[in-house]
Order: structure tokens, then sequence, then C-alpha cells
């Protein structure tokens, strides 16, 4: 059983890798296809733009590595940029194709004047979408985590919807489907309750993940 988490040159991997630490989880950081395709658990972070991490992700060939790791049922964690990078597509600086795992589009916040983009900060989730996840235990109905994202993804398919977080309006902030987890904040920023989220995800095996299969669901 092993951790690791995807470098693809792109976001804040060693904070991840202590984060995992912190709980107990040795992780590893590694660009290399093969040590991920052997991974037990597979870590996606990511900051910056979708366009330049969808590339990066091309350019290290990872982009069947990371479909393949999923389709096998194993464990998969996206965090920030990370989760983004499942959709079809992201409307940041044009439309980009990104990964296709989850239906639906990355959108730039729409709000008033008021409101500051991006959105930073500490915020709170609402869980009753699936307040059973395995990923969304031990912590409370409304926890706060820590955010910084100035677009955010709208899932065609509603059943993904694990949690929403008010910023104005209510917007997609945790997304959940079988083995497929991920979430628009950080949880290697956001203390003890990104601790315990890190250690639900760990906790998780193939055999335990709730929901559907997605082999089985066709994606």
């Amino acid at each position: 059983m092993n951790t690791t988490i995807i470098d693809y040159g792109m976001g804040n991997l060693r904070s991840v890798q202590k984060a995992f630490e912190r709980i107990g989880e040795p992780a590893v950081i590694s660009s290399n296809a093969s040590e991920i395709a052997a991974a037990t658990r597979v870590v996606l972070p990511g900051v910056g733009a979708f366009r330049d991490a969808i590339a990066a992700l091309r350019q290290h060939d990872l982009v069947n590595v990371i479909k393949d790791h999923v389709a096998a049922d194993r464990p998969f964690l996206g965090i920030c940029l990370g989760l983004q990078l499942l959709m079809d597509a992201s409307l940041e600086d044009g439309e980009h194709e990104g990964l296709g795992i989850i239906p639906g589009k990355v959108q730039r916040f729409d709000l008033p004047a008021e409101y500051k983009i991006p959105h930073m900060g500490w915020n709170q989730l609402d869980c009753s979408a699936q307040p059973d996840h395995g990923l969304l235990q031990g912590f409370g109905a409304e926890p706060w985590f820590y955010f910084v994202h100035s677009y955010h993804v709208v899932p065609t398919d509603r059943s993904w919807i694990a949690a929403t977080t008010e910023y104005y309006r209510p917007f997609v902030s945790v997304v959940a489907k079988s083995n497929v987890m991920a979430t628009q904040f950080h949880p290697e920023k956001s203390q003890s309750c990104g601790m315990q989220l890190l250690k639900n995800f760990v906790a998780i095996t193939s055999d335990a993940v709730t929901g559907t299969s997605l082999t089985s669901s066709g994606q």
C-alpha cells in the first residue's frame, strides 16, 4: 500500500507530502509514469492555470496513467486544480479539454462586485449531498477549509457532488464517486479538518469505496 503524489511541474508538492507525513502516511512524489501506475493511491495536486497544467500532464505522458488508475478502481484524490483537471473542459483563458473523468466544465466565478475574486481564505462545507461518504467523516456537518481559486467546477451529473460551499451562491467544493474524490480547497492548508480528510482518504481502499464503480458505469 502506498500513496503517490503526481509531480507534473505545478503545485505545492512538498506541502502535500508533509501533510501526509503528519498523519503518519509516507507519500512519494513522482513524475515517473511506471511508479505512478503501480501506486495504490494517487494524489493530483495543482496550483496555476488549467491550460498549462493539462499540457504538462500530456508532456509527461501522465493522462492515460491517471485514467487507467481511475478505471482500475484505485483511490484517487484531486486537490484544487487537480479537481478541475478531472472535468471535460475548462473555460479559463479560452476553452481547453480536460481529462474527461467527470462530465462538466470549469467556470469562472460570476459574482457581484463586492465579492472578491479569487475566493481566498477559510470557508465552510455543506456535506449534506453525501453525508455518509467516508471522505467526509470525523469533522462535523459544516467544517472549515482553506480555499484559493477563481474558477469552480460545474458537474452536469449531480451525483458527483459530495459537498458545496457558499460564496454569494453555492458552488461545488467536493466531488466523490466510487474511487474518485477531489476537493476545491487545500486540505494540506486546512489544519485539523484537512488532516482528518487526508486520514479518511488513506483509510479508503478499493474494497471500501462508496458508490458505483466507474468501470461499470462506462466512465
